[in-house]
Order: C-alpha cells, then sequence, then structure tokens
C-alpha cells in the first residue's frame, strides 16, 4: 500500500443501523457468517472487485483493501434502533431471507445484537406499530436522545469509530422546504419548535450521526440528507454523508440496460416498471404517501441518462411509468418486471422484456456493507458533504441541485466515479474519466 494521509483504520469500527428488519439481519449474518469462513460475501465490491492502478509497466489489478485502508470484517461492532423489541436473531428468523441452518451458526452473536428504542413518529411510516418507541417531547429532544445512544454504544462496545445506516422503512414523502431546509440554523429552529410537517425522524437520527462524529447513510429514499442545511452540517463537522435508497433490483437493471439503449443510439417511447414485493418494505409502500417518495427516486433515473436535449430525434417523448404492488406470498422474493418499447432504423418498433426475480435483501446487504466500509474510508480521508462516488450503490444520488448539478445515473460512469475515488484516497492518480 502506497504512503496516504488517510487515517489508518485502527480499532473496532461500530455500525450501528437504523431498522432491525429483513435487509438489516441478513446484512449482519452475513458479516458474521464470513468472519467465521462458512459463508461468501458476494456481491459486495469491497470484498472481491479489483481496480486498476498505474498505467503501462506501472499497470496492477488490486483489491480495495491493497490500495486503501479500509476496516476489517473483523473488526465491526453492530448495533442497531428498531421500533419492534425483536433481537437480530428473531428478526433473522422472522423475515424468513435466510435458512435457519444458515442463522444458527451465528445465534448467540445475533442475539446480543438488541434494539434500543427507536425515534418513531407513526404519522411517517403508518402502517408500523411497534412499541420499542421513545418517548420523547420534541423533534430537538428525539435528536438529543439519539445522540445518547450513540455515545453509549461507544462507551459500552470501546469502539474507535462509528458508521450510522438508515436501513429502515420508506418515510411519507418530505417537499423540500428552502425556508426550513435551506439553512442549518432554520433547520436547527424547526426542530426545537417541533415542526413535526418539516422534520422527519430520519432527520433527527442524520442529524445526530453527524454531530457525534459519524458518517451517515440514506438507505431509504426520504428526504432526509437531501438538503442544503444537512450539507452544511456535515461540512461543519466534517463528516460524509451519502443517499439516498440502496440501489438493489430494478434501478440496478435500469442504470445498466439503459446505457445499452443510448449507446447503440436506439430510440425509446416508453418505459413501464413494476414491482410485487411482499415484505415490511412493501406493506409501509403500500401507503400512498410512501410511495410518492419511492416513486420520485425510481423516476430519477432514467432522465440523466437517456438525456432528450442530447438525441431529440431518440428520447423526446417517452413515457416512463414505475409502480409497485405489495404482495404478501411473496414475501422478501421480489419480482420486477420491466417492459420496454424501443425504435430502431426507419422508426421501427421492437421490444423488449426483463423479468429479474430477486431477493431484496440478499441484493441490499452487501450493499450495506460496502456503503458502511466506504464512507468509513472516506472519514479517515477527511472527505466530508455529499459523497458522489457512492452513487454507485444508490438509486437516486445526492448532487447539489441548488446549484443546477445533474446527478449521474449511468451505472459504468458510476463505476468510474468509485474506482477513481478508491485511487485517490489510495494514494494514486485518479487516471480514468467519465465520458
Amino acid at each position: 500500500m502506497k504512503e496516504t494521509n488517510v487515517k489508518p483504520a485502527n480499532g473496532k469500527l461500530g455500525v450501528l443501523v437504523v431498522g432491525l428488519g429483513a435487509v438489516t439481519s441478513t446484512f449482519m449474518t452475513g458479516v458474521l457468517m464470513a468472519r467465521k469462513g462458512l459463508a461468501k460475501p458476494v456481491g459486495s465490491m469491497t470484498q472481491y472487485d479489483k481496480i486498476r492502478v498505474g498505467k503501462g509497466a506501472d499497470k496492477k489489478y488490486l483489491k480495495y483493501n491493497e490500495i486503501a485502508p479500509i476496516a476489517d470484517l473483523n473488526d465491526i461492532v453492530f448495533g442497531a434502533w428498531d421500533v419492534y423489541p425483536a433481537n437480530a436473531y428473531e428478526s433473522a428468523i422472522n423475515a424468513e431471507v435466510l435458512k435457519e441452518k444458515d442463522i444458527n451458526p451465528v445465534k448467540d452473536e445475533l442475539e446480543a445484537i438488541k434494539p434500543m428504542k427507536a425515534a418513531f413518529d407513526h404519522n411517517y411510516a403508518k402502517r408500523l406499530d411497534g412499541d420499542n418507541v421513545k418517548d420523547v417531547k420534541d423533534r430537538w429532544d428525539m435528536t438529543e436522545q439519539i445522540r445518547e445512544d450513540i455515545r453509549n454504544f461507544k462507551k459500552e462496545t470501546g469502539v474507535d469509530r462509528v458508521v450510522v445506516l438508515w436501513a429502515a422503512s420508506t418515510e411519507v414523502y418530505v417537499p423540500v422546504d428552502e425556508k426550513i431546509h435551506g439553512t442549518l440554523e432554520a433547520l436547527e429552529a424547526a426542530m426545537k419548535a417541533d415542526d413535526k410537517e418539516h422534520i422527519a425522524p430520519s432527520m433527527c437520527y442524520a442529524y445526530a450521526a453527524l454531530s457525534e462524529g459519524c458518517p451517515f447513510i440514506m438507505g431509504a429514499p426520504n428526504t432526509t440528507v437531501d438538503i442544503p442545511a444537512m450539507w452544511e452540517l456535515s461540512e461543519k463537522t466534517g463528516m460524509p454523508i451519502a443517499g439516498k435508497d440502496f440501489k438493489t433490483g430494478q434501478t440496478l437493471v435500469k442504470s445498466g440496460f439503459a446505457p445499452i439503449i443510448g449507446t447503440r443510439c436506439l430510440g425509446l417511447s416508453g418505459w413501464f416498471s413494476t414491482n410485487i414485493l411482499g415484505n415490511r418494505d412493501g406493506l409501509v409502500l403500500d401507503e400512498p404517501a410512501n410511495f410518492r417518495t419511492k416513486e420520485v427516486s425510481k423516476l430519477s433515473t432514467l432522465e440523466s441518462i437517456l438525456v432528450p436535449e442530447e438525441q431529440p430525434d431518440l428520447y423526446t417523448d417517452y413515457y416512463h411509468k414505475v409502480r409497485i404492488n405489495y404482495y404478501p406470498p411473496r414475501n422478501d422474493n421480489k419480482e420486477g418486471w420491466d417492459n420496454i418499447d424501443i425504435f430502431g432504423w426507419m422508426g421501427y418498433p421492437m421490444q423488449i422484456k426483463i423479468n429479474f426475480l430477486c431477493r431484496d435483501s440478499i441484493l441490499a446487504a452487501p450493499l450495506c456493507l460496502d456503503l458502511v466500509l466506504l464512507s468509513d474510508l472516506a472519514a479517515r480521508a477527511g472527505r466530508h458533504g455529499i459523497q458522489r462516488f457512492l452513487s454507485f450503490f444508490l438509486k437516486s444520488p445526492m448532487h447539489d441541485y441548488t446549484k443546477g448539478e445533474v446527478p449521474v445515473n449511468h451505472l459504468f460512469q458510476q463505476y468510474v466515479m468509485l474506482k477513481n475515488a478508491i485511487r485517490e484516497m489510495g494514494g494514486y492518480e485518479a487516471d480514468e474519466e467519465i465520458d
């Protein structure tokens, strides 16, 4: 490894996850099993991917931890908050994602992960009815209690660093209000005034994490860190933020397949996406106000890959629709259907059908691992504010819309951003261009 000014990954890394449902319990079980050599962390870029560093005679392909000092799986210590009191073992069994035989070898470690009381507002997720919930006076008190949880977790576990990851349900849609979300001062005033309409519980988690010197990752499509006030806080505290919404099934397909249409200069008439999903996520998204949050995140992908202004003949009037249907029999086994109407030579129509029978939590777990390890790396490298290089893992990449910035949704361009950031943090030249 080259000499860099990135601080080494000394000591233990605390991973505090908001939500101890299917995704989180699958993530935790997989890491604990991989540590024992009983499972493979398949799908994780930090564990498998190799990046070229150097050119010509100096060219070599190295794994991420050979380029930059990434925390070891053995150094991770888990904690969580959840509205339900079930421990991580009970949660993993209840989720029915993994077979019992793949959970039992780490049963003792999972049972020890008991969720702290969640900072929760029923109005933001009406379908959830847990009672493991904090008693709070107002939004400011909610934030202070989360901060105390983080401090206690550090004290009790002796971890050196903490990353906070939101893997809980999608909240109802909170439109950005410049008066409240525009500056840190206004945001803090709204929290103290207990403005429940504009301050979602997830914002309290993000504020608490950043204030306690922890990177924060938004794994749902919530507005949480997509506001200038949070960017200001992350700059002030010198902490990285990343979001939003894990890119697991359909959007992964879309961000990888849309470039085929664009690269081949084929036209697009319409793209209809529908999903059936039966887990807790599906239940929450069955509420129209919560689905609205998800819809905004899912719809944003195509428009920055197949751009009408750049190719008016090909992409001017395409119709893009996204649907999610709650269907309990499927549980975590999500089915994504994409029906794509394209046209080619002389405008003749063709169709593409993609049917992705995926397992939501199996795809999300490695994203959780990569986001946590890379956010921790970014913090030690002194990177703060929006971490655009992590957009590879996320559906709706954060960007500074106040300056008219367009997010990069193209999977292979995102991959270049990811590789360049790892190179830089490893002391190598960021030598690939995004074309």
